[in-house]
């Protein structure tokens, strides 16, 4: 399953795909209100890199975001019903989460039974917390202290996004 938008291509997880995202995930900037550290070295991406590619085979819903023929960037359903996305920095404010978010959101609700989206963001994270509520997710609560990286703690806002009446 490959998603088109006007500037991306969204498509399955490839092992020669190790380099650029080793290029972001050890990216303290990237990797600054994720779940985990940056990656110490290529050995923890390319288990996230396979584990990814295995999830494709049985659940193709969270995409590597290619700009020509280079990754920048993920996106799409990771777990349950959440979604997530990861730019590299070098492409930050230029609209591509939003426009790759665009496509796979109708995706998602075209091909799953999903009755809502979740998402979680820092509060801190401005950018992702803005665009999340522009994809038209709204609040639905906090949590103090629910990510601890390198000691320190990080709080979350959750959001949810309903299913669109008419669609599956």
């Amino acid at each position: 399953m490959t998603l088109t938008t006007d500037r991306l291509v969204l498509r399955e997880p490839r092992a020669d795909d190790l380099d650029a995202m080793y290029a972001l995930y050890s990216d303290p900037r990237a990797m600054k209100y994720w779940s985990t550290a940056p990656h110490a070295d290529r050995s923890v991406t390319k288990a996230l890199l396979d584990r990814c590619i295995a999830s494709w085979q049985n659940n193709p819903t969270y995409f590597q975001i290619t700009l020509g023929d280079a990754y920048i960037g993920s996106a799409g359903n990771h777990r349950d019903n959440e979604v997530g996305f990861i730019l590299h920095p070098d492409h930050w404010r230029k609209g591509y989460v939003f426009e790759a978010m665009q496509a796979v959101i109708p995706y998602l609700f075209d091909t799953t039974d999903h009755s809502e989206l979740t998402a979680e963001a820092d509060p801190l994270n401005a950018a992702s917390f803005g665009l999340i509520r522009r994809l038209g997710f709204t609040d639905t609560h906090r949590e103090k202290n629910t990510f601890c990286i390198n000691g320190i703690w990080s709080d979350s806002v959750y959001f949810i996004l309903p299913r669109p009446n008419g669609t599956r």
